[in-house]
């Protein structure tokens, strides 16, 4: 179970440290709009009843595994605040979340008192988990991607329930359908040279997480 009023002092603490104060009307005195309407808004979204995977749990450990790369990121706060966002517009037969969720950052951070530069990349950053394919110099990208695949990772039991969980999400698609789709995510995953481009993703999460979608894959073809 997510822990609500923790994950809203996370909200606050990126938000607060990813703009910069200015003078204004009904501001709080750190220079912004109150932050809990923004973090509501959100934490609403991420309970939204057709979700199984992507809900507050995943929210919690990307925002988790993101601490544990922090030093690679150029700018934290502007990652964390892409976990955020980075899939709070979610329908499972929908393909254009990751736009739609890149719109309503831009839209909320810029009236929440985020500079423009900063709010821009926090869009970049969400549109980026298309592909989760940053580039060499990308850091911040870098860091979000590995967090949203730190999954991939994880051990047996928690690797089954997030199988599980997106079977879950996906419960509209008939097994054969969803099979050989899921085969072919995981075999593009597969066939990327790296799964994870920080050097704390490559060291500790690379080998288990191919291993974990290897036998997945050979599940499938069961």
């Amino acid at each position: 179970m997510a822990d609500l009023d923790a994950l809203r002092a996370r909200w606050t603490r990126a938000l607060e440290g990813a703009r910069t104060p200015a003078p204004a009307p009904a501001r709080t005195p750190d220079g912004g709009p109150d932050p809990s309407p923004y973090a509501e808004n959100l934490l609403a979204r991420w309970q939204e009843p057709q979700r199984r995977y992507h809900t507050l749990t995943h929210l919690t450990s990307v925002l988790d595994h993101i601490d544990v790369l922090e030093k690679h990121a150029a700018d934290p706060d502007v990652v964390r605040l892409a976990a955020w966002f980075h899939d709070a517009v979610y329908l499972p037969d929908r393909s254009e979340n990751e736009e739609r969720s890149a719109r309503l950052a831009e839209r909320a951070l810029a009236e929440a008192g985020v500079p423009e530069a900063r709010t821009a990349e926090v869009a970049r950053l969400v549109r980026l988990t298309v592909t989760h394919d940053p580039a060499d110099d990308d850091r911040d990208g870098q860091v979000l991607c590995d967090a949203d695949l730190a999954i991939l990772a994880a051990p047996p039991s928690a690797y089954a329930a997030y199988t599980a969980a997106v079977r879950e999400e996906y419960h509209f698609v008939p097994n054969d359908a969803f099979r050989d789709g899921r085969s072919t995510i995981l075999r593009q995953l597969l066939d990327l040279p790296r799964l994870f481009r920080t050097p704390f993703g490559a060291a500790e999460w690379e080998a288990t997480a191919r291993y974990n979608l290897a036998a997945e894959l050979e599940l499938l073809a069961a």
